[in-house]
């Protein structure tokens, strides 16, 4: 059949713009690729070609507030490989084994694996800058050598529970490391190199270098003195009286600053793989939970006091040793009682029933409001992790008999820090406040402060006149009362003895008690209040203010000694008892001649130096008291020098 020239013409037009449009996809097509594609499809080629070597930014520095680096990074370099760039992997295998003292088996898995980067680890992850030179020197295709830093704590032990530690890796695993991981680690830079299939460098495209940036510096409240007295003091209690455990926390109670705070049993943090978990995961300030004891009596006294429940002075209370409640014997740890006696001396006694007639008059409601009003049953806020919040009563299961037992410090379970938050409120004018670590954060190229962290008032509890009351009646358990043993001359220490039996199985230990001691100093205007708390100490009578509150008050005296604190007058003179170190007042000995002094007792040991007959000057000066037998040294001139 023959086919029309019209036909045929239309056959034609038709094929002629088929050929036309396909042409124009693909020309379209090739447009859009070349210059609408060309910077994703050129990413993507280099991104395919490109291998990285990573460069790990600097942990920031930890230091205490004045500038004392506590947790910094050394270098510890660690072995990279790229798997293509391996030429020979038997050989490289083999070499690297006998320098990092590893398995060649174990090396020559990692480095034939199907990825783009391998480190060598564990045994070439941080290694000393002596081994990674060696690696260099072997000059291995496909091995390189990554810049890495390993995390170092100059004070081994030293803070080791809020430190914490960093892993391998240089994440921050535990402590102020962990809490503040983000913000210390920085961000990881690096080295992009380019290779074809085979792993041959690429010599036509440049390297691209990416700096890490480094993580910002933490200056924390702690005082680097204030922690050295405190870890020293542990230290000897550890030794003297081998506890199950021990703490101590020194707080700035006007602002809630830590400025001190440690646990027994502690570890170093950079051997922490050789420590029991149960060991580090543990801040026992923070996480541990138990009965307060005594020193749970301050709150009981500061509700008292607010509600114009109690005259110290003037309302009287005779305790026979015990007080019924509920038809159960509450009984005072005097067991033949104290007698009659004002409730100042009820609280110097620490007298049991004297506390539960506080907490009747209070009434269950009001007790328990000021117990939460003061932060119990809550966390704190400390900028740790792992606080606890403790155990109070369920408001429908308080009766009599618990609200008699929470009155003394018995039946309810608190943390350390809640205590010395809550007794800071008490004693500081009523303000309570969160405690925290973190001071601020630093820029380490600049030096210039990034943040800073201010005191966090959570509320008022009570007036600034009931907290005076508190701070006399506290001065006086130290001058007359149950915490006599933490009296330091001239610095008008306050505070509060505890002495709680430890639970277990729901019964009471026999012989096993937890020793307490809650102060602070100077009595009239406190700087700093200190906690300390001894888990079952061996060969000694078991009571807070025999173990405990001396502990407290040599950390307190010498911290204050530290922060350059100045000694006070006007404080109360401590009651003098059978027993007790005998102090004597240094007499004025200047312008007495040399043949007096000789001939005279003082109970002091005097050392003379110079050759005149007259005393000219003396060390220390008059009026200071000192233990007896204790070192005078005289100044001998002529008289008319005396008092130069």
């Amino acid at each position: 059949m023959r086919v029309s020239a019209v036909t045929v013409r239309r056959r034609l037009i038709f094929i002629l713009i088929a050929g036309m449009l396909i042409f124009g996809i693909f020309t379209a097509r090739l447009a859009y690729v070349q210059f609408y594609m060309n910077g994703w499809l050129t990413r993507q080629a280099l991104d395919s070609w490109s291998r990285q070597i990573p460069y790990e930014a600097e942990r920031g520095d930890i230091l205490d507030r004045n500038g004392e680096v506590l947790a910094t990074n050394v270098s510890r370099p660690s072995v990279l490989v790229v798997p293509k760039q391996v030429r020979d992997p038997v050989k490289t295998a083999e070499k690297l084994a006998r320098v990092l003292n590893a398995s060649k088996e174990h090396i020559y898995q990692l480095i034939t694996k199907k990825a783009s980067t391998v480190y060598i680890k564990p045994e070439g992850r941080k290694i000393s800058n002596e081994k990674a030179a060696e690696v260099r020197s072997l000059h291995l295709p496909g091995v390189f050598i990554a810049e890495d830093f390993k995390r170092h704590y100059p004070y081994g032990r030293f803070l080791s529970h809020v430190l914490g530690f960093a892993g391998v890796d240089n994440q921050g695993l535990i402590g102020l490391e962990s809490y503040y991981d983000d913000l210390l680690k920085g961000v990881r830079g690096h080295v992009d190199f380019y290779s074809d299939a085979q792993g041959n460098r690429m010599s036509s495209l440049k390297d691209k270098y990416v700096p890490p940036k480094d993580g910002l510096d933490l200056v924390l409240t702690i005082d680097h003195r204030v922690q050295t007295i405190i870890e020293r003091e542990l230290d000897q209690t550890e030794q003297k009286y081998h506890p199950d455990n021990a703490i101590a926390i020194a707080m700035n109670p006007n602002t809630g600053e830590i400025l001190g705070i440690s646990t027994r049993p502690d570890f170093n943090p950079e051997n922490y793989q050789n420590v029991a978990p149960e060991i580090y995961n543990h801040n026992l300030p923070i996480w541990r939970t138990y009965e307060p004891g005594s020193t749970f009596k301050v709150i009981t006294l500061a509700a008292a006091l607010q509600e114009h429940l109690v005259d110290l002075q003037h309302d009287s209370f005779y305790d026979p040793g015990y007080i019924t409640v509920a038809g159960t014997d509450l009984h005072c740890w005097k067991r033949g009682g104290h007698g009659s006696e004002t409730f100042l001396e009820v609280v110097e006694n620490s007298c049991n029933p004297g506390f539960v007639e506080l907490g009747q008059r209070l009434g269950k409601d009001r007790l328990f409001s000021y117990i939460h009003k003061f932060g119990f049953g809550a966390k704190t806020g400390i900028d740790l992790e792992g606080e606890s919040t403790g155990i109070l009563f369920k408001e429908d299961k308080i009766g009599p008999l618990e609200a008699a037992t929470t009155a003394f410090g018995q039946g309810v379970s608190v943390t350390p820090i809640q205590q010395i938050a809550a007794v800071a409120a008490a004693i500081n004018g009523g303000y309570l406040y969160t405690p925290y670590l973190a001071k601020e954060w630093v820029d380490p190229e600049t030096g210039e402060v990034v943040s800073r962290n201010a005191p966090q008032l959570r509320r008022r509890v009570i007036s600034e006149e009931t907290s005076k009351k508190v701070r006399y009646a506290l001065e006086s358990v130290v001058a007359n009362g149950t915490g006599r043993n933490a009296f330091v001359e001239g610095y008008r220490i306050g505070g509060k003895t505890g002495t709680a039996q430890k639970v277990s199985g729901g019964r009471y230990l026999e012989n096993n008690y937890i020793l307490s001691f809650m102060g602070f100093a100077p009595a009239d205007d406190p700087q700093i209040i200190v906690y300390v708390a001894v888990d079952n100490p061996k060969g000694t009578v078991q009571f807070g203010g025999t173990v405990a509150a001396p502990l407290a008050g040599k950390i307190i005296s010498d911290s204050l000694q530290a922060l350059g604190v100045k000694k006070r007058t006007g404080g109360m003179e401590k009651e003098y008892r059978w027993g007790d170190e005998k102090m004597i007042e240094v007499p004025d000995l200047v312008g007495e001649d040399k043949q007096t002094i000789s001939e005279e007792y003082y109970d002091l040991k005097i050392e003379a130096e110079g050759t005149g007959d007259t005393v000219i000057r003396q060390q220390p000066q008059a009026g200071v008291k000192l233990k007896a037998g204790s070192k005078i040294r005289v100044y001998l001139g002529d008289k008319n020098d005396a008092g130069d």
